[in-house]
């Protein structure tokens, strides 16, 4: 019978600990760094020079100003010379000031579509960026430069049914905040500490590699999760946007695969220790 309870509990340990560890992620995530405007700035802002990216921005750009110029027989010509500009100019520091201002303003559209009931995507706003490269080339004497209009221009981040998919599980997320993650560590530390005080060293052992396999299985789950949610976010994203839309997202969830890492390090100690102590246990007893 205390076989059969302790296999039973070996078992709802590892399935709780499975699911706890996306779960804690996730909230303490959407709660820390989604949910903030800084450590969302800090997650985006290098991305101005991620090569996708000023790929992306160059390309809009150009698309954009040329809708309004004629330029005849060197419509080509020009066209290849604005995205050269373009290109060029996201490699300085005023592309860096202007992409961050653009995204402190998306990340509120972002917080406030996720919290709201809008259908609304969420997008990045190029309008000051083709301003900037406008008197770039107003400064450089480049003819018909003046008619390039400036208007709303965006990089797709999240697509509107997505974000109607996602706003519940935002929601959900951003209410449970830390909870999770304490309520996990206080777990682990009870189940670690008391299973050895109650059943000897032994079962101590045994809760260490089982708490260590739900780790192992938390972590995959997790990552298991990023990658789909990854696909399903830029499967509805404009192809234009796509590569810029992948950097984002790439970048907003690097801390979620440290935390993979991190809590899959840890659950094959736990696992390792667990099983090395029970088989030298076994050998002296």
């Amino acid at each position: 019978m205390r076989t059969y309870l302790s296999a039973a509990l070996s078992a709802v340990l590892l399935v709780l600990l499975a699911v706890l560890v996306p779960v804690s992620a996730l909230s303490a995530w959407v709660d820390l760094e989604v949910d903030d405007t800084d450590r969302y700035l800090a997650a985006v802002s290098p991305l101005a020079s991620d090569a996708g990216v000023q790929d992306t921005v160059a390309t809009l750009v150009t698309d954009e100003a040329m809708k309004n110029i004629d330029a005849g027989p060197l419509q080509e010509a020009l066209e290849q010379f604005l995205r050269g500009t373009a290109l060029s100019f996201t490699t300085t520091q005023a592309f860096q000031r202007v992409w961050d201002s653009a995204n402190r303003t998306a990340h509120r559209a972002v917080t406030a579509s996720l919290r709201g009931d809008d259908e609304q995507a969420v997008t990045i706003d190029l309008a000051p960026v083709i301003e900037e490269v406008k008197k770039e080339l107003v400064r450089g004497g480049v003819p018909l430069a003046d008619r390039i209009p400036v208007r709303r221009t965006s990089i797709t981040v999240l697509a509107a049914d997505r974000a109607d998919g996602l706003r519940s599980s935002f929601r959900w997320l951003r209410y449970c905040g830390v909870r999770p993650a304490v309520g996990t560590v206080v777990l682990l530390i009870l189940v670690l500490g008391l299973a050895p005080v109650r059943g000897g060293p032994r079962t101590g052992l045994t809760a260490a590699a089982v708490a260590g396999g739900g780790l192992v299985l938390g972590a995959v789950l997790l990552r298991i999760t990023v990658a789909v949610g990854r696909d399903r976010v830029l499967d509805q994203v404009p192809g234009a946007d796509r590569g810029g839309a992948a950097a984002v997202y790439d970048a907003l969830t690097g801390s979620l695969l440290t935390t993979v890492w991190a809590v899959l390090l840890t659950g094959v100690v736990l696992v390792a220790g667990g099983v090395a102590g029970r088989v030298v246990a076994a050998r002296r007893g």
